[in-house]
């Protein structure tokens, strides 16, 4: 079946858009605010009952934006971009500059993972400046968590793409990464330990999103397949089924994998 028309188009970013994110909770609860992230360096806040910009963020430089997180109510935003940074946002009562920033000594395209520990305290994971490891802070003090690194010989590459879970609140955080020789590890952030891996395609890994609740998840790669795998009570992945792929895939909250 061909794809529906769109309900409306949104337009005047004046350069390609690169990351999206729906956010609801504003003045208008009942009307979601779109950011965009775009080549150009700047986020656009989209009012989605004007379809106009409501306010244009510029804190990359001009260069790249290509992830932009939520960071728990209406005015807490993560960007991060090519110029090596990542940007937090503190958007009440009209403000449009950076409140803080993490210098990530990577020049990839891995996006970061935010994980909440407690109010007004986060989890975050990145790529570290050595090329196979990851690096956790807690946001906002900057304090480093721990550094993950691939027993010698692993030769997983570098990591491309990252996603911080955990079972239920108060449990030890866990790491799942997929990394450029087609892997998925799970890693232990309390031990530093990497507690299973999963060769799940032949391509670099370049998305994936985990269901907590059902122990499943899905990662995609550029050889244009989708992996379906899941987690035993045991912390070992296990692959489930293989199909074909999109880009990029985050899950739905009312959790999509069966």
């Amino acid at each position: 079946l061909p794809p529906p028309d769109p309900q409306f188009v949104l337009r005047g970013t004046s350069a390609a858009v690169h990351t999206l994110r729906f956010s609801c909770g504003g003045q208008e609860p009942d009307i979601p605010v779109l950011f965009s992230g775009s080549e150009n360096g700047l986020i656009h806040v989209w009012n989605l009952k004007t379809h106009r910009v409501d306010t244009a963020l510029d804190g990359h430089g001009g260069r790249s934006v290509y992830c932009v997180e939520k960071m728990g109510g209406k005015n807490r935003l993560l960007s991060q971009g090519r110029d090596q940074r990542i940007c937090l946002w503190d958007l009440a009562e009209g403000r449009t500059s950076v409140t803080n920033s993490v210098f990530t000594e990577n020049v990839g395209f891995c996006r970061c993972s935010l994980l909440k520990e407690a109010q007004g305290r986060w989890l975050m994971a990145m790529a570290a400046k050595a090329p196979e490891e990851v690096q956790v802070l807690e946001l906002p003090s900057k304090t480093s968590v721990c550094t993950l690194k691939p027993d010698v010989g692993a030769k997983l590459g570098m990591p491309m793409c990252l996603k911080l879970w955990q079972h239920n609140c108060g449990s030890q955080p866990l790491l799942l990464a997929g990394y450029e020789d087609g892997s998925v590890v799970l890693w232990n952030l309390s031990m530093g330990k990497a507690l299973s891996r999963l060769v799940c395609h032949q391509e670099p890994v370049m998305s994936l999103d985990f269901d907590s609740e059902k122990a499943k998840g899905i990662s995609g790669s550029s050889e244009k397949v989708l992996s379906i795998w899941s987690l035993n009570e045991q912390q070992n992945l296990q692959v489930r089924i293989t199909g074909p792929l999109v880009s990029f895939i985050p899950l739905c909250t009312n959790s999509l994998i069966d």
